[in-house]
């Protein structure tokens, strides 16, 4: 309880810095106003602020079936627009504060007196916008654009994005050139509101008519039932090698409370019965040998481990490669839910898997996704992040996610449909 109170007051004083950076903000960007609208558009800000916060907080209660599906994501984008808007201004605020101290101690420490304006500014650049009321209108603009974009990005939540690229891999005999491997990842059932839409993405990958079908963890959010109303958009995925699949975080169910062990077991059953359902071959700690024109390779699948203690560390490469020790095998693919698995003991202990195939991060559903640059704040938590990684005779794909989790949209990042091609 001690933990709960003190995290608590942890959250409100951080939640009040914010917002008093804000609301000074707030109040210098409209410092040459009467005194009569500044009253109003304070009070209209004032209201916003409150219902804001009190919104926030209130979703945590809400029932999922309060608000049509659409109505819903509709809010919680809005919701998680504003508060990285108001973090955004607060942190714009607080550099101008830690820019004005540095000042002020290199003003201390001359012997001569400098002439200063209580804004900052010197008496020569005196016509100019005064720093602070710059600094303010630029931290509300940002924080208004950020806002607009996240809102916007409910838009993109199923705008599946095709990437399509070529593998070359050593050594690959000629039966294998031309294989064709269609990866998705994370589609957290829990999160979708359009089945029509998830159903046209399906469609996109059967499109692609694939050799063989991956998907690499988080099927649900938490729940197994969460993927009931997709059982029949999902079980239309085919190819003629088969479909398989893999265990991410999400899917053990750990990030809900149950009313026993054995409810969290019998959960786990149940998705790994939907699986077996939908024609998918859930690979747990497990290979298998598959062949095309004549010539074999293989697909190894482990359960969730991640470099990162706060995930799951189940998966147990050492089991799914008994059998393959001294075999000379032209092609090896690796299907594992978390990309840092990779950098910490497949490219250490198993040089000849070519190709890792993870998902897990989603490119944080934000950043910039362009062919000649990428940027998220995921990267500054996990190296390979999105897209495509090589070292030496050994690459890693990270696919960026079929669905959404948490914020319910994506906004610079879209959801992918990743389409490899082995030459």
């Amino acid at each position: 309880m001690k933990r709960s109170w003190g995290f608590l007051a942890t959250v409100i004083t951080i939640l009040s810095l914010v917002e008093y950076y804000c609301y000074v903000a707030f109040r210098l960007s409209i410092a040459s106003l009467s005194q009569a609208n500044k009253k109003w558009i304070t009070a209209v800000y004032i209201i916003v602020s409150l219902v804001g916060w009190a919104s926030l907080f209130w979703m945590r209660y809400v029932s999922a079936h309060t608000f049509p599906k659409n109505v819903k994501a509709l809010i919680l984008a809005s919701l998680f627009g504003f508060v990285v808007a108001k973090l955004l201004i607060a942190v714009f605020m607080l550099l101008g504060d830690v820019y004005r101290f540095f000042q002020w101690i290199a003003k201390s420490a001359r012997s001569a007196p400098v002439h200063l304006q209580a804004d900052g500014m010197d008496q020569g650049t005196a016509h100019l916008l005064p720093r602070s009321v710059f600094l303010s209108r630029m931290a509300l603009l940002a924080g208004g654009l950020m806002f607009g974009g996240f809102v916007w990005g409910t838009t993109n939540r199923y705008r599946y994005h095709l990437k399509k690229m070529k593998l070359t891999v050593k050594g690959l005999p000629e039966a294998l050139k031309g294989l064709k491997l269609v990866q998705i990842s994370d589609i957290h059932s829990g999160s979708f509101d359009n089945q029509e839409a998830v159903e046209a993405g399906v469609k996109m990958i059967l499109a692609q008519k694939p050799d063989l079908i991956v998907f690499t963890g988080d099927l649900v959010n938490d729940r197994a039932s969460e993927l009931k109303p997709y059982l029949e958009v999902f079980s239309q995925l085919n190819a003629p090698l088969g479909v398989y699949s893999t265990l991410g975080n999400h899917d053990y169910g750990d990030y809900v409370e149950w009313e026993s062990a054995a409810a969290k077991a019998d959960n786990l059953n149940t998705l790994k019965q939907y699986h077996q359902d939908m024609g998918w071959k859930l690979l747990m700690n497990e290979h298998i040998v598959l062949n095309k024109d004549g010539a074999d390779f293989v697909l190894l699948g482990v359960e969730n481990w991640s470099a990162n203690s706060r995930f799951p560390r189940l998966g147990k490469l050492s089991e799914a490669y008994k059998g393959l020790e001294g075999k000379s095998l032209p092609l090896k693919i690796l299907l594992s839910h978390d990309p840092s698995h990779w950098d910490a003991e497949v490219r250490k202990d198993y040089g000849d898997i070519d190709l890792t195939l993870s998902g897990h991060t989603h490119g944080m559903q934000f950043g910039i996704d362009l062919p000649w640059f990428k940027w998220s704040p995921v990267q500054y938590a996990y190296h390979q992040w999105a897209g495509l990684y090589t070292e030496n005779n050994q690459s890693l794909y990270v696919n960026r996610g079929y669905g959404f989790l948490g914020y319910q949209g994506r906004l610079g990042i879209l959801p992918e449909i990743t389409v490899i091609e082995f030459a």
